[in-house]
């Protein structure tokens, strides 16, 4: 006669074990494990299509001195020597590097003043007509805002005749057209263009800060100054992250406005790799050192961006 102890764990063991061969064939039924690659697959294929095979095309050519017509050469390493060595590539990649001063730097601070400011005025009228006029560039097509500065400030335009009617006549020039201030007004440009959108982006991070932080501080005699260093400031770092990774790529593939305000003039002084590229490739025909000079501004663009993000994880960590 068996014991009660050995009856209660008779009752109480657990189930077999289901075989492999039945856990494989449950998992086969489940449509969940094929069907978001379904879902994922049209996006997958044009994401390879028209991304991958240029990204490793674009690879490829830059190895080749080639005309985009006949055949191509075999020279290795060339067109990458070139683009180091040569003033008119580099130089495009540093005039580049000083738009970041303009399209990221100054978006980014003074977006965080007048977002601060407009947080501060939030529930009134000023606060709403602020936001539509900031962000208006962004809805503007860039060529047209390309236009329309190079209208104000060409020679006769409307900055030089303010500037006339101040007395300050003797500083108008050809903003667009001289060597000293061609790159700068392009830098203007678009710190206009971004400023909208650093300050919606840090306008959003804004509202997701606790108000009893503000009234805390105010509390404790905490003025605008000091609640700006010490709690707006450190809690909008991943925004603050945002914005610089965004105009930071913007400078470095800038492209339309220079396009259609300079087209790389006067005598090269506003050239970056995106128009050098075009130059290249559609004008003198030089693929290959095309290629090699986009090769080289994505990896510059990666090298110059993962460190920003790593940073801001490090911060937010």
């Amino acid at each position: 006669m068996a014991s009660p102890l050995t009856s209660v764990r008779s009752d109480t063991a657990p189930p077999p074990p289901v075989p492999t061969s039945r856990r494989r064939a449950r998992r086969a039924r489940r449509p969940g494990a094929w069907l978001g690659w379904l879902f994922a697959a049209p996006a997958v294929v044009v994401y390879a299509v028209f991304v991958l095979r240029p990204l490793l095309l674009t690879v490829q050519y830059s190895f080749y001195q080639w005309n985009g017509i006949g055949a191509s050469t075999w020279v290795g390493l060339d067109n990458y020597r070139r683009v180091v060595t040569d003033p008119e590539l580099y130089g495009s990649i540093l005039n580049a590097f000083e738009l970041i001063v303009f399209f990221s730097f100054i978006p980014v601070i003074l977006g965080l003043l007048v977002a601060a400011t407009i947080r501060r005025i939030a529930e009134s009228r000023l606060a709403v007509v602020a936001r539509t006029v900031l962000f208006l560039p962004q809805v503007i097509p860039l060529v047209s805002a390309g236009i329309i500065w190079t209208w104000l400030l060409s020679s006769r335009g409307l900055v030089n005749q303010l500037l006339d009617l101040i007395g300050l006549g003797g500083t108008t020039r050809a903003w667009l057209g001289d060597f000293d201030t061609a790159l700068p007004a392009v830098g203007v440009i678009g710190a206009w263009v971004l400023l909208g959108l650093c300050t919606l982006l840090l306008l959003a991070g804004m509202s997701k800060i606790d108000p009893g932080q503000y009234e805390a501080a105010r509390i404790d005699g905490a003025g605008a100054i000091r609640e700006f260093f010490s709690i707006t400031l450190p809690s909008l770092r991943a925004e603050i992250s945002v914005c610089i990774t965004l105009t930071v790529i913007a400078a470095l593939a800038s492209f339309d406005i220079i396009y259609i305000s300079t087209q790389g003039g006067p005598g090269g002084s506003t050239m970056v790799p995106g128009l050098q590229i075009f130059y290249l490739a559609f004008s003198d025909r030089r693929i290959g050192a095309a290629s090699a000079l986009a090769v080289a501004l994505v990896v510059l663009v990666l090298v110059v961006v993962i460190p920003i993000q790593r940073l801001a994880k490090d911060n937010t960590a």
